[in-house]
């Protein structure tokens, strides 16, 4: 009755892996969902109301922590018989330095400049392979009792997380990358894996897509006639967005504010932006540092000063995700302490979504991969309520268009779907606009402006205090 298919994303990313390992990677992931679902899942589910997500949901996550526990023990007998008991190591005493009086002198004159050694890193939690069919299988039997009830697949979701359908629902606010200028664009600028564009709330999705469209094609226009933005920008083949060469982090905002001025767009009021920093991919061990750019390392602490002189200059940008790994607490805090309300960190939880929270951290980014079920997704959204983002993966794009529906279902503010091109982007867009459409038809729709969203609090509030002084004055 229905079919439902999941992001390809095989874990955290492996940069010692080459394309040909990845391919295998992926291949085994695929076949192993498959098997799992054309016999263990097929006898397990046979029988079950396709209505019951609960219990259903149930069934595969307790199936799936049989598989993992079974993998992790096969783990844990192979690291035994390859690694023979040893004796135990003898710890010699490392030697006193010896230092003359010139190195003692520079190294006083040094002391408060010293940096602290970065935090180790957390082991990446593994992704157990033919996880993909817990979450498709999940989402399958959602579409399948929706039809069975004979509702649009968005009221279902809604009546799974409130009991009952609600009478009215609100659109969240689409994301929308803008600019690439990662670690795969063109250029020596790391930082950036996306400059996202948000949209004033209150806005109707068929109006922001040929606003930022227009955007897009001002930005290019702009590249390809001036000598200071660099080179052509060219279409990315991961998030949909313009790729463009840059070497520092004003660069891609200066092209923004550009573009925005020209349109007569007022960046800052009209449209606002958000970071996706993938901080954590840019850390080179080795030196203790984030390398920012080819050749240009930071530390911590360097970051922090970096990102709140950007924000300071640049105001539009209301939103920060990833700016750091998770291990760098410290800086985390502090960051938050810097920018104060005027601008939120987001971090990526999907990996890490059982990790304690993070201090000045205001909203999770959560992605519907792997094992997690439809009923997941009501819980953990239910938790954070108003301040969840949801999005899908840069590495592989899904025609599946179902994550509209959900994100609407769920009551989310805020849903990322990725850039403005490929068929696969467009189609979940093209479905937020029907779902826009069918519940504005039905006099169900209401105002995204009446829900106050996390990332334009301190804006909300400005306005909040413009007009009761303005009510004031007029009485």
């Amino acid at each position: 009755m229905a079919s439902a298919g999941l992001p390809g994303h095989c874990g955290p990313k492996k940069t010692s892996m080459d394309g040909k390992a990845k391919s295998q990677e992926r291949a085994d992931h695929v076949m192993t969902a498959v098997q799992w679902i054309s016999a263990p899942l097929n006898n397990k589910l046979k029988g079950q109301n396709p209505c019951d997500q609960s219990d259903i949901d149930h069934i595969l996550s307790n199936f799936f922590m049989e598989r993992y526990v079974e993998e992790r023990n096969i783990c844990n007998m192979v690291k035994e018989e390859s690694c023979p008991p040893s004796e135990p190591e003898v710890v010699l005493p490392s030697p006193i330095p010896t230092q003359n009086k010139d190195k003692k002198s520079v190294d006083k004159g040094k002391k408060s400049s010293a940096e602290k050694p970065l935090p180790p890193a957390e082991p990446p939690e593994p992704v157990l392979p033919g996880s993909w069919a817990i979450g498709s299988v999940s989402l399958a039997v959602a579409k399948t009792g929706a039809q069975l009830q004979g509702i649009p697949f968005y009221k279902h979701i809604a009546a799974l997380k409130n009991r009952e359908t609600p009478a009215q629902f609100h659109i969240p606010v689409p994301l929308v990358t803008l600019l690439s200028c990662g670690k795969t664009s063109p250029g020596k600028l790391n930082l950036f894996e996306e400059v996202i564009l948000i949209p004033r709330a209150g806005q109707r999705v068929k109006q922001i897509i040929p606003m930022t469209l227009e955007l897009q094609k001002e930005m290019m226009r702009i590249t390809n006639t001036s000598t200071k933005t660099g080179a052509t920008p060219t279409i990315h083949c991961d998030s949909g967005a313009l790729a463009v060469s840059s070497e520092r982090p004003e660069q891609p905002l200066d092209l923004i504010t550009e573009a925005c001025a020209n349109l007569g767009l007022a960046l800052g009021t009209d449209v606002h932006l958000a970071l996706n920093c993938g901080a954590p991919e840019l850390v080179d061990y080795s030196k203790g540092k984030y390398e920012v750019a080819t050749g240009v390392l930071k530390s911590p602490d360097e970051l922090v000063d970096m990102y709140r002189i950007l924000i300071s200059k640049y105001p539009a940008v209301r939103a920060i995700i990833d700016p750091f790994r998770r291990e760098d607490a410290e800086q985390w805090e502090k960051l938050s302490s810097a920018i104060g309300d005027s601008c939120s960190l987001l971090a990526d939880s999907t990996y890490k979504s059982k990790a304690l929270p993070l201090v000045g951290v205001r909203g999770h980014i959560l992605k519907h991969i792997h094992e997690t079920t439809v009923s997941d997704l009501v819980s953990i959204t239910s938790e954070h309520q108003g301040s969840v983002l949801m999005g899908t993966t840069c590495s592989e794009s899904c025609s599946d268009d179902s994550l509209s529906d959900i994100a609407v279902g769920l009551g989310l503010d805020y849903v990322k779907l990725g850039g403005l091109s490929g068929a696969e982007r467009m189609a979940k867009y093209n479905r937020l606009i029907s779902i826009e459409e069918e519940l504005d038809q039905q006099g169900n729709l209401v105002s995204k402006e009446k829900h106050s969203p996390p990332l334009f609090a301190e804006e909300l509030q400005e306005q909040s205090t413009a007009t009761e002084r303005a009510l004031s004055d007029t009485a």
